[in-house]
């Protein structure tokens, strides 16, 4: 019974990545919105590093697993004392009313960065690439609009030796009839805007831009398609008192052929030295509810972890559900408020 389960998710992956290719998900997105949307890019006065690894459905024989590294700083940012990077204000939380009162944008600026992405379901995997830039643009004191690019590679690959088929003919004519792995190579183009202050932010994406098909087989009727994946986020900073501080937000994800995700999330933070927060996540194909924690060891390194519980019925029988790790390092944060963050 289990055999054939696995056979089963199997042939949905198949289907799926066959019809389609969708980024990953990631539940602690709102740490690191910039793996979805190229306009951060140097949205700090420091250089941003992220390193992440989820490991999805456990319990699962083949199940998910994503990797991914990134890294973004600024150009010729000017920093100033009442941005989101300052100092201290003496006597006063760094998170409290008056620091976020007295908060500006920095002048116009640009940032660039690097993503590296891998995805694994059973056979299939798929990696990315890519190098982004961002021109940052006050729009007002305390406002600013991001304009950003991103651009690399992408490649998706199906290992036949790894297929069971229990017994059946294994010449499937989906993917050939090779023992040997099968690999398309393919270019990915992304673009995204980011509005943000010292307490909103908005942001829209289009990544894999370039609509495409890559074929294992000589026949059309069989292959991998490339379409846009389209990402919204916003969220909203309430203080709640001078230590602590509300952040709720969303972010709804959509690819072709009519798949929709959306993510409600909501991230307490006391003063900057740790949060908690919980999300769920609403989708065409899975659905669950999630809760993170996280620290900061000092102002150049944090850690989060999260746990996300499958809500969707035939799957939760069968899974240990997803944990996922993120960690951060700040490479040039020279200031002693330990999570100075534009992207939260």
């Amino acid at each position: 019974m289990k055999k054939f389960f696995w056979i089963t998710i199997a042939g949905c992956l198949l289907s799926f990545f066959a019809s389609s290719q969708a980024k990953p998900s990631y539940t602690q997105y709102i740490l690191n919105n910039y793996i979805l949307n190229p306009a951060l890019s140097g949205i700090e006065n420091y250089t941003d590093v992220k390193a992440s690894l989820r490991n999805q459905w456990v319990g699962i024989n083949g199940a998910p697993v994503t990797a991914y590294f990134s890294i973004q700083g600024p150009l010729n940012k000017k920093d100033l004392r009442t941005n989101a990077t300052s100092f201290q204000i003496p006597g006063e939380d760094p998170r409290g009313p008056k620091y976020w009162d007295e908060y500006a944008v920095s002048p116009s600026h640009s940032g660039i960065g690097f993503t590296a992405v891998n995805d694994k379901a059973g056979y299939i995997n798929r990696w990315s690439f890519a190098a982004t830039y961002a021109y940052h643009k006050p729009l007002g004191v305390k406002t600013a609009l991001a304009l950003g690019f991103s651009g690399g590679l992408s490649s998706v690959s199906i290992d036949r030796s790894k297929i069971d088929f229990a017994g059946l003919d294994p010449n499937d004519p989906a993917i050939g009839y090779s023992t040997g792995e099968l690999k398309k190579l393919k270019p990915e183009i992304g673009v995204g805007l980011w509005l943000y202050s010292s307490k909103y932010f908005l942001g829209a994406s289009v990544l894999n831009i370039i609509p495409g098909k890559a074929k294992f087989v000589t026949n059309d009727k069989f292959g991998t398609y490339f379409s846009p994946n389209y990402f919204l986020t916003a969220g909203y900073r309430v203080q709640l008192s001078d230590q602590v501080s509300m952040l709720p937000s969303v972010m709804v994800q959509y690819w072709q052929p009519q798949l929709t995700g959306a993510h409600v999330n909501v991230k307490f933070q006391y003063n900057d030295d740790f949060w908690i927060g919980g999300s769920y996540r609403m989708s065409s194909l899975i659905s669950g509810y999630s809760a993170m924690v996280g620290v900061n060891v000092s102002n150049t390194f944090n850690v989060s972890y999260a746990y996300e519980n499958a809500t969707t019925s035939r799957l939760k029988t069968y899974t240990g559900n997803t944990h996922e790790i993120v960690l951060g390092f700040l490479i040039g944060n020279k200031y002693g408020d330990s999570c100075p963050r534009n992207i939260w």
